[in-house]
């Protein structure tokens, strides 16, 4: 697979460098060294994206089928047959251990494949008229091109969970990948390429001015969609932007996930399910357990048993062998964690296990960490800590720990644990979130559904409704007489 990043921008089918022949530099978090220099696009290069994908749209809108499932399908076995070397440079830029890079790999594989499927079931209705003398069809058609933006924390599956089905559906894309991890979806799409793309049906800007890039989508009318995962203030921004050209819009959000633990729940599933939901990607995933609420009669022996296991969990670079938990991704990332640890130790919480937040090498550090007697008014409840730092706190009844798991403005994901049918039905009904994991620590799968409620955003990503946000339906009255 290649892997010369000079020419990191795809327009029109051509690997080409930045129109004002800037670059810049794509760092490793693990040390701050420089793993490549990659084009600079702005505006300029967004436009001629716009240009080249509205182009190609209506050949490959027209394409049947079958055939744009193929190139899914290709596009699919490719990765899998990339995974390592994948997997190698998603670590490289963005830290996470090698094991979760090669996850992460197989899950893009995925979505590619899902909706490979899913593009030859895009079916429409015949509806019974109210006269003989006329037909009624109801249509299923691709919205046009589409702006996809995605983030930094999964930089391949991301990728694949917007473009995979955009193109199943029929459109035409301009990818934004994050500046701080562009490589994988350049590598990616380059397997794309060679899985048969044609020229301008997906395009690739990246550059260190998103505004520029995103105003370029945004002022478009070309454009017909933005789909977009990141912070909920930037998603918030989109969407006013995107009612001047009346764009559709899907936003994957921030999250501020609870984790229920009642007093019957197996507690080492439990453990274990929270330790995945946190530590995974160094706690900096949307739907990682951001407080987790334990029943009184069990939160010392949960929060002991937890403290035990997250003490063996080595930090260090993700390359390194046995390592779980790598690098921050930035010094912001590191920051943020370095407060909301701060804030709830200077307020009375105590620190089970971990609780170091460091430099080192070049890199930014946290230890995953425990922390107990955490109450509501300490920031790490209240905001989104995006990094390995798991609060616990407890509650007496159900009813206060959905009140509670439900008392914020975001609801993307929520996890419950316990071994009673009734309850399980109740609590998994009563949160307020657009996924739920029942006792289950890692719910996502390109087969079901992926999006949140309330400010955690709009619309959802994989399951056969994924395919919904890409597709206008069109009433067809046909007079015969």
């Amino acid at each position: 697979m290649d892997r010369d990043f000079g020419r990191g921008l795809y327009i029109d089918g051509q690997w080409q460098q930045s129109r004002s022949g800037r670059s810049f530099p794509v760092t490793n978090p693990a040390d701050g060294s420089v793993i490549a220099e990659i084009p600079d696009a702005g505006a300029e290069e967004t436009r001629a994206a716009i240009d080249a994908a509205h182009r190609a749209f209506p050949a490959w809108a027209a394409r049947p089928a079958l055939e744009r499932a193929r190139i899914l399908m290709d596009w699919s076995r490719a990765m899998e047959a990339h995974q390592d070397e994948l997997a190698r440079l998603m670590t490289d830029e963005n830290g996470k251990p090698l094991a979760e890079s090669r996850g992460e790999v197989t899950y893009a594989a995925g979505f590619a494949q899902w909706f490979g499927e899913e593009a030859r079931r895009v079916y429409g209705e015949i509806v019974p008229a109210a006269t003989s003398l006329k037909r009624i069809w109801v249509l299923r058609q691709p919205v046009g091109v589409v702006g996809a933006i995605t983030p930094w924390n999964f930089p391949a599956a991301m990728v694949t969970r917007k473009v995979a089905p955009a193109l199943a559906a029929g459109c035409t894309v301009i990818l934004k990948p994050a500046e701080q991890t562009p490589l994988t979806a350049i590598a990616i799409v380059r397997l794309l390429e060679e899985a048969g793309i044609p020229p301008g049906v997906v395009n690739v800007v990246v550059g260190q001015d998103p505004v520029a890039i995103g105003d370029a989508l945004l002022d478009d009318p070309r454009v017909r969609k933005i789909t977009f995962t990141g912070s909920t203030e930037v998603g918030k921004h989109l969407m006013r932007r995107s009612a001047d050209t009346m764009k559709r819009v899907s936003l994957e959000l921030g999250g501020q996930a609870p984790f229920l633990v009642f007093a019957d729940a197996d507690l080492d599933l439990a453990v274990q399910g929270a330790i995945a939901s946190k530590f995974r990607n160094t706690g900096q995933t949307c739907v990682s357990a951001n407080r987790i609420y334990v029943e009184e009669p069990v939160v010392d022996e949960f929060a002991h048993r937890m403290a035990q296991r997250v003490k063996e969990m080595r930090v260090g670079r993700g390359t390194e062998p046995g390592v779980v938990v790598g690098p921050l991704i930035d010094r912001q990332g590191y920051e943020k964690v370095k407060l909301h640890l701060e804030d709830a130790v200077r307020q009375g919480a105590s620190v089970a296990t971990g609780g170091r937040v460091y430099e080192s090498g070049g890199g930014f550090y946290a230890e995953p960490t425990v922390l107990v007697g955490v109450e509501e008014r300490m920031v790490v409840m209240r905001e989104e800590t995006f990094g390995p730092v798991a609060p616990i706190s407890s509650f007496k009844t159900e009813a206060e720990a959905l009140e509670r798991a439900n008392a914020t403005p975001y609801g993307l994901a929520a996890y419950a644990y316990t071994r009673d049918l009734a309850r399980g039905v109740r609590v998994a009904e009563g949160l307020e979130y657009g996924i739920v994991g029942l006792n289950d620590g890692m719910p996502s799968t390109p087969q079901a559904p992926f999006g949140g409620f309330k400010e955690s955003g709009q619309g959802r990503e994989g399951g056969r409704q994924g395919m919904d946000a890409f597709l206008e339906i069109k009433f067809v009255s046909v007079g015969l007489g």
